[in-house]
Formats: structure tokens, C-alpha cells, sequence
């Protein structure tokens, strides 16, 4: 199965994998069904989840009912239990929005929700992060999680990012990052997709951010709360969502 789904994301693109995942979610689902695991997105169980990984392959990590990855669970329990995203209005930009959550979005009364992306079926707008057809101080919210890492000139995202965002408003701006190392790595040479796999971690990825993320952040303006949410979880509660208890979650403020 792991080299089944290895070859799938390697091969099919993105927007097409996109569309042919809504056939598979009920098949998935069903094959799985049990109650060891728990997707808290939407309270569904299984005996276990799917793996996951354009190179190295992680066991027990995609949810099938929501095609969750840990992340997303991190950033859903977070925006629960911390939050009060789920009941407050506001108005927010989701970028290259996520299945797990464009629905759940998509239906809360309370949001007044844009997504965008240049290539994703699911984008309201069709949009260059680099060059964005908003104006300034426009979204209370922002979420561009794991889009960072595909952008060349990631300085002039952040900037827009920080453009277009409220004063008052956050920003949760989610990356791959190897906290053991010190200083983001990126090399402008390495362009074969397959070498690109190999060094950081996916055919489409330009860079590994590094422990300075946080600063480059900082430098555009944005005030960074470092977030660990595992540590506030129980091991048993690890366990059961499939969470890496060491990511940090960056949440981004504008200052008013």
C-alpha cells in the first residue's frame, strides 16, 4: 500500500488528485472502519489510518474520512480548544484551502470565507501569492499552511501576507520545518524534481525551513506566538488523534 500511495502522489497532479479523492474518502472509510483512531475534525473512528509521504512514507497518518494529515488535526484541536474561530465572525483568506477543511469552513455561517490558489479547484479566487488582487487590511484571518515551502520568493508571500491581513488580525502560517536546524537550507540550482524529493522532502518544494522561520516572520512586521499544543495533550490523546506532539504551530499577529 505505502509504495501504491508514494507513486499516486508522485505522479498525479495535484488538482486531479484533488478530485479523484472525494471517490475514494467513502471506500477508504468503510475499509477501515474500527475505533482505535480518531479524526477530531469530524468524530470519525477507524482501525486504523493511511500512510502518507512523497518519499518517506509515515504509517497511520491520513485520516480516510477527511484526509487529514497531523497537521491538520494539530491546527483543528488548537483552533478548538484555544480559539474562538468557531463562533466569532470574521472575516477570512484561506490559501490552496485544504479538503479536510473547506467544507467544514465553507458551511460556518459566522465566516465570511475567501479561498484562493493558483491551481486548486476548490479557490473562490485564482490568485499569485506574490501578487495578491486584495487590498490592504482586508481579512481578520489568514490561513496559508504548507505553501510557503513551493514559493521561490517567499519574502514578497510573507509581505502580501502581511498586506492583506487586519490589524488585530492573525495569520496561521504553517511550514515543513526541521527544528534541529538552525538556518532555513535552499538551493535555487536544484531543479530535478526527483533530487528536489530527496533534499527537501518533496518534488515541489524549494527550501527547509529551519528554527529562523520564526524571525523571518517577525521581520516583516508579523508578532509570532510559537505555539506546541502537544505539550497540553495527554500521550493517550497523541496517540488516538496521530499528532506529532513536537510541531509548532506559528500564529502570526498584525500589531493594531
Amino acid at each position: 500500500m505505502k509504495k501504491g500511495f508514494r507513486f499516486i502522489l508522485n505522479h498525479i497532479p495535484r488538482p486531479i488528485l484533488i478530485k479523484l479523492s472525494y471517490l475514494a474518502k467513502p471506500i477508504l472509510a468503510v475499509g477501515l472502519r474500527g475505533d482505535k483512531y480518531t479524526d477530531p475534525i469530524d468524530g470519525k473512528s477507524f482501525s486504523s489510518f493511511l500512510p502518507y509521504g512523497y518519499v518517506h512514507q509515515r504509517s497511520n497518518v491520513l485520516s480516510p474520512s477527511t484526509l487529514s494529515l497531523e497537521r491538520h488535526r494539530l491546527l483543528w484541536l488548537y483552533l478548538d480548544r484555544k480559539t474562538d474561530f468557531f463562533i466569532k465572525p470574521r472575516k477570512m483568506l484561506h490559501f490552496a484551502p485544504e479538503q479536510a477543511f473547506y467544507k467544514k469552513f465553507k458551511n460556518l455561517k459566522h465566516l465570511d470565507y475567501t479561498t484562493t490558489d493558483l491551481n486548486s479547484p476548490l479557490a473562490d479566487v485564482k490568485a499569485d501569492i506574490c501578487e495578491l488582487p486584495f487590498k490592504d487590511n482586508s481579512y481578520d484571518v489568514i490561513f496559508c499552511n504548507h505553501v510557503l515551502e513551493h514559493i521561490p520568493n517567499d519574502d514578497v508571500a510573507m509581505e502580501e501576507l502581511y498586506r492583506v491581513l487586519k490589524p488585530g488580525g492573525f495569520a496561521i502560517l504553517q511550514i515543513p520545518q526541521d527544528l534541529e536546524r538552525e538556518i532555513t537550507f535552499e538551493d535555487d540550482s536544484i531543479t530535478d524534481p526527483k533530487k528536489r524529493a530527496e533534499i527537501f522532502g518533496q518534488y515541489d518544494h524549494v527550501r527547509i525551513y529551519g528554527q529562523d522561520y520564526f524571525t523571518k516572520l517577525e521581520a516583516k512586521g508579523f508578532e509570532v506566538e510559537q505555539i506546541c499544543l502537544g505539550n497540553e495533550l495527554t500521550s493517550a490523546e497523541i496517540d488516538r488523534y496521530r499528532i506529532n506532539s513536537k510541531e509548532i504551530l506559528p500564529v502570526c499577529r498584525k500589531p493594531i
